[in-house]
């Protein structure tokens, strides 16, 4: 043992500058632990105290040198995430606590959105109804913290991407467009079908988006839209069928126009 810490101790003073040679094995191994975590690391858009923003720990077990990763890494993933997502500008003015709920629609509508995350059973979410009442805020708020649980999210703005996407229906890489928006985790569609008359076109490329999600099981999504499900029902059966199942329950509708908040505050 004492060869041992002796040919380590020489190792590491050759390495870095450090007489280790009257150490122990033992004592040898944890002081080169101790070293790597103090040293600073080179990661960025978050400072952490334990790794110091090199994103690991190493630490000694049974006599050996080990490194373990740093749970500083589930936030910086969660934070890319975000900035990935589309909706980092949102995620900080939409909350829980910025959703007001002095009426009873509206605190039925939060506690349906609390309740959709403690379940996390894979159900999709048809978040529907008047213009103003908060939809996008409740649905901003659920993939904020999906984000936060480190589950990939992506934003589409149906009115802003759908457009692009049929323009490209024909092109070379159209499979390499739509494909994010078929296999990300978790989808968040906003404002779907908005606007005037609803296209064959809107039709189709809702249906190759939705159908391809609907067949997975693991993949999330969530929706919300000025139609409900009767409306949708009469704009496409097929469509409208598969995102009612695939919702298990999770249709909030918030209709009428006395809940179009905008106007009251």
């Amino acid at each position: 043992m004492e060869e041992l810490s002796g040919i380590l101790g020489r190792i590491l003073k050759a390495r870095h500058g450090t007489d280790l040679t009257s150490l122990s094995f033992e004592d040898a191994i944890q002081r080169k632990a101790d070293q790597l975590n103090a040293t600073d690391g080179t990661l960025t858009g978050f400072s952490c105290p334990v790794c110091h923003n090199r994103g690991f720990v190493a630490f000694v077990k049974d006599g050996n040198l080990y490194s373990r990763e740093c749970e500083c890494m589930r936030t910086r993933r969660s934070l890319n995430l975000i900035e990935k997502s589309g909706l980092k500008p949102s995620l900080e003015a939409y909350t829980f606590e910025s959703f007001q709920t002095p009426e009873r629609w509206q605190e039925e509508a939060k506690r349906a959105a609390v309740q959709y995350l403690t379940d996390k059973n894979g159900a999709w979410l048809l978040m529907s109804g008047t213009v103003g009442s908060g939809k996008t805020h409740l649905c901003t708020v659920i993939c904020g913290e999906l984000l936060k649980s480190c589950v990939e999210v992506r934003y589409m703005k149906w009115r802003d991407d759908s457009v692009r996407l049929k323009a490209n229906v024909n092109a070379p890489d159209y499979e390499k467009l739509i494909r994010p928006y078929k296999t990300v985790k978790t989808l968040y569609i906003d404002d779907f079908f908005k606007g005037g008359s609803v296209t064959a076109g809107d039709i189709n490329l809702a249906f190759e988006i939705l159908n391809t999600r609907y067949t997975d099981k693991n993949l999330i999504t969530i929706l919300s839209t000025e139609k409900t499900i009767p409306q949708l029902m009469e704009i496409d059966a097929a469509l409208a069928t598969r995102i009612y199942e695939r919702c298990k329950g999770y249709c909030i509708c918030i209709s009428g126009e006395s809940k179009n908040w905008r106007l009251r505050t």
